[in-house]
């Protein structure tokens, strides 16, 4: 691969936002129902000692980025994954999601979970790869027919 870089970035950057609104586009195309999106992560959520937003670079173009925020005692969740489609299958999601597990052990956590949907069978591999199962719905994705739940033990 070529110069793969994952680091902490604020989510406020351009940087972040051109990524989220590039991912949020992706996700309303995929899931148009209405409700059927959960876009919401608050600034203080990846602030440090809470949580961390990272993006992804490809020889400094920016391809991809994910976050983790601390959601109970020893919890963390991961939240917008993203790599761009044009640079898919060359494990850039593993690297930002390797690199997000390694901030959730900072942040203390001892398991990890995340939401991700049923028309997403890249991430749903990706995660299974990585060594998630799936896990009955949480929080604010009980109910939602659209969405796979999964967990991992640190």
């Amino acid at each position: 691969m070529k110069d793969l870089t994952v680091r902490s970035e604020p989510i406020a950057s351009p940087t972040a936002q051109a990524l989220i609104a590039r991912l949020n586009a992706e996700l309303q195309g995929r899931y148009p129902e209405e409700g059927a999106n959960h876009f919401r992560l608050d600034p203080q959520e990846v602030a440090p000692g809470r949580g961390a937003f990272l993006i992804a670079t490809l020889d400094g173009t920016p391809v991809g980025c994910g976050a983790v925020r601390r959601v109970d005692d020893g919890i963390a969740e991961i939240k917008r994954m993203f790599v761009d489609p044009s640079h898919r299958g060359q494990g850039i999601g593993a690297a930002i999601l390797a690199a997000l597990e390694t901030e959730a052990r900072g942040l203390g956590a001892r398991r990890l979970v995340l939401e991700t949907g049923h028309r997403q069978p890249e991430a749903i591999a990706l995660y299974h790869r990585a060594g998630f199962t799936d896990t009955p719905a949480f929080g604010e994705y009980v109910g939602s027919r659209l969405s796979v739940c999964m967990s991992k033990d640190l």
